[in-house]
């Protein structure tokens, strides 16, 4: 059974018609949604689930219990040293979803930092992710280094600049190119 890691922004409450109908396709197919326990994207994806009547989904959450997990569902709770409330600490659940998924689908905001990791963390394990620009109303394929840049594309300067500073892109990038380059 394919497994969809589905993320998003915390700011986005309500999803667009475009993204609940690319998540009744995910379930229409059968496929075991994974996602995670934060407000915003993964509690607005849980409810629709829920409302979708879907049972095949485990929600993902860093320490003992999920902050939501509105339908009920199965429960993989991901230990981590990193101190509670931290980055890091949340961080770790996304890198299990990562490692444990075929495909990602992210409902991005152009600024979360944390979304444009889940994508990173994808692309850096040869897996295809499907990023929907909230803004813009369109799906992004992000399944080449070249892709993940021109998804940077649709950030702000400012939002560039931030998510350079926590998450180093540019060295993201370059080791992904060296990766890739090294294959051939």
């Amino acid at each position: 059974m394919h497994k969809v890691f589905i993320s998003g922004s915390m700011r986005i409450k309500n999803l667009d018609r475009n993204v609940l109908d690319r998540i009744d396709g995910i379930v229409g197919k059968g496929y075991q949604v994974i996602v995670g326990d934060a407000d915003g994207v993964d509690s607005s994806v849980q409810n629709h689930l829920l409302l979708r009547q879907c049972n095949s989904v485990i929600v993902y959450c860093s320490g003992e219990r999920p902050r939501n997990n509105v339908g009920n569902w199965e429960v993989k709770k991901v230990e981590t040293t990193a101190a509670p409330g931290t980055r890091a600490y949340f961080t770790a659940k996304d890198i299990e979803m990562a490692k444990n998924c075929d495909y990602g689908m992210m409902i991005w905001d152009t600024k979360s930092t944390g979304t444009l990791n889940n994508s990173i963390e994808l692309l850096s394990r040869k897996k295809a992710s499907l990023i929907y620009i909230n803004k813009a109303k369109e799906f992004v394929k992000v399944k080449e280094v070249e892709d993940l840049e021109n998804l940077l594309k649709f950030m702000s300067e400012s939002a560039f600049n931030k998510a350079e500073q926590k998450l180093k892109i540019r060295e993201k990038i370059a080791s992904l190119k060296n990766e890739q380059g090294s294959l051939f």
